[in-house]
């Protein structure tokens, strides 16, 4: 299972989102590049940025970001704010190892699904979820499409995973965050990556054990020590210990 450490920016700063409320970052003050240089010095073999202001379209933090593909020699996989398809493809001629696309496939699904086409491997589908409904427009927006039927409409198409994101999940409720995007992952042939649902080194090892999930992005656990990086690498990495079958 791959570990996605992950950076939030805003305004320049690293922060983190509760409950997907823009209005309400809470800001580390920690150096970005130097965070994500970090990350790489503890092993890890992927990166996650997402640009908050682009999500919200209110700016952008994109010279940061170049910053920081340029500097860690890894793959970063970058959302947060893209809409069209010039948007991905500039992003992907800076470097970017993937992109991230929430918005636009639900309101330009043929533009997602060509994209992934012409980008094997570099195109990765949010999905947002609030009391049981798919979320647009950096989590503003309630749109009609149920979880099921969002990730059925794109099963066909050839993305590199699909994120799964549990916004209204209590922060201390990791169970019900586990179970909700557990039962999703079952429901798609593509790879998933789960958001949102380690507050531990635990939580690792859980996810280890649940089909279909390829990988997780940890945030906050990261920044506020409730987790080592390289812990949760050993763990993800490590071989799973044999399951008791039931009759």
């Amino acid at each position: 299972m791959i570990i996605y450490p992950t950076i939030e920016l805003h305004k320049g700063k690293c922060v983190s989102l509760t409950r997907g409320r823009l209005e309400e970052p809470v800001i580390w003050h920690v150096d970005p590049v130097e965070t994500a240089k970090s990350f790489v010095a503890a092993g890890t073999s992927w990166m996650h940025v997402t640009d908050i202001d682009a999500l919200a379209g209110e700016g952008d933090n994109s010279a940061l970001i170049e910053q920081i593909i340029r500097t860690v020699g890894i793959p970063v996989q970058v959302g947060g704010g893209f809409r069209s398809r010039d948007s991905v493809t500039k992003w992907i001629d800076k470097g970017a190892g993937r992109i991230v696309v929430g918005t636009m496939a639900a309101y330009d699904p043929d533009t997602l699904r060509e994209l992934a086409k012409f980008h094997p491997d570099q195109i990765v589908l949010a999905v947002d979820i609030f009391q049981g409904s798919v979320m647009t427009e950096g989590w503003r927006t309630k749109s009609a499409f149920t979880p099921e039927s969002y990730i059925a409409a794109f099963d066909d198409a050839p993305l590199a995973g699909i994120i799964l994101t549990d916004i209204d999940a209590d922060i201390e409720d990791s169970d019900g965050t586990l179970g909700v995007i557990s039962g999703l992952a079952g429901l798609t042939r593509h790879s998933v990556i789960a958001r949102g649902t380690v507050r531990s080194v635990d939580d690792v090892s859980r996810l280890k054990y649940v089909p279909n999930i390829s990988g997780t992005m940890i945030g906050r656990a990261l920044l506020s020590r409730d987790v080592s990086l390289k812990e949760a690498l050993e763990v993800a990495q490590g071989e799973r210990e044999p399951v008791a079958a039931f009759q």
